[in-house]
């Protein structure tokens, strides 16, 4: 065989080491992207929640975690039957968690435990019979930029009936998804 037949001989490429030094940066430089974007959804997004409580039961139980969307009202309007979350008008320190029964312009009023809007009775079939009470409220119309809120468990339930609207302003998100306990994980409905 003389020297012709013999195929040339390849150097393989040279290996691509990254120094400690460098991947210790690219690791810092990932590890601040996440953090800083975990910040910002759970700033202006989504933000962890931990109920507290029996008012909104069965829907939500006392210390069960749920996730709310903070953003949503920002380009939408607050609907009949959501579960929003708000800073409590007698405490703003404080936050409550309610259902929407009453949006602006709407007359609410309970009769022996049957909550009426607008005159017709309100289907609720997220308050078991053994939630509801037979206390009646007088009929009153909720004010522009204000919302009437009651609780699930209606007869342990401190809600619109005990100390009137909440303002739109003092609402800031809608109960999403449940995350904890892991057997009632997913949407809320």
């Amino acid at each position: 065989m003389d020297q012709t037949d013999v195929p040339p001989v390849i150097a393989p490429p040279p290996a691509n080491k990254r120094s400690l030094v460098g991947a210790l940066l690219h690791w810092a430089r990932d590890l601040l992207f996440s953090v800083v974007l975990a910040v910002i959804v759970i700033l202006f997004l989504y933000q962890p929640v931990k109920v507290e409580g029996t008012s909104m039961m069965p829907t939500l139980d006392d210390q069960e975690r749920i996730f709310i969307n903070k953003f949503v009202y920002r380009f939408s309007h607050i609907d009949r039957g959501e579960t929003v979350v708000f800073w409590f008008p007698g405490d703003p320190t404080k936050s409550y968690i309610k259902r929407v029964i009453g949006v602006p312009g709407d007359r609410v009023e309970v009769v022996r435990g049957t909550v009426m809007v607008n005159g017709s009775a309100l289907e609720e079939n997220y308050v078991p019979s053994e939630f509801r009470d037979d206390n009646s409220m007088a009929a009153k119309i909720v004010p522009s930029g204000e919302y009437f809120v009651l609780g699930d468990h209606r007869s342990s339930s401190n809600d619109s009936r005990a100390w009137g609207m909440v303002p739109r302003r003092y609402i800031y998100g809608k109960a999403v998804f449940i995350y904890w306990p892991f057997e009632k994980m997913g949407v809320l409905k």
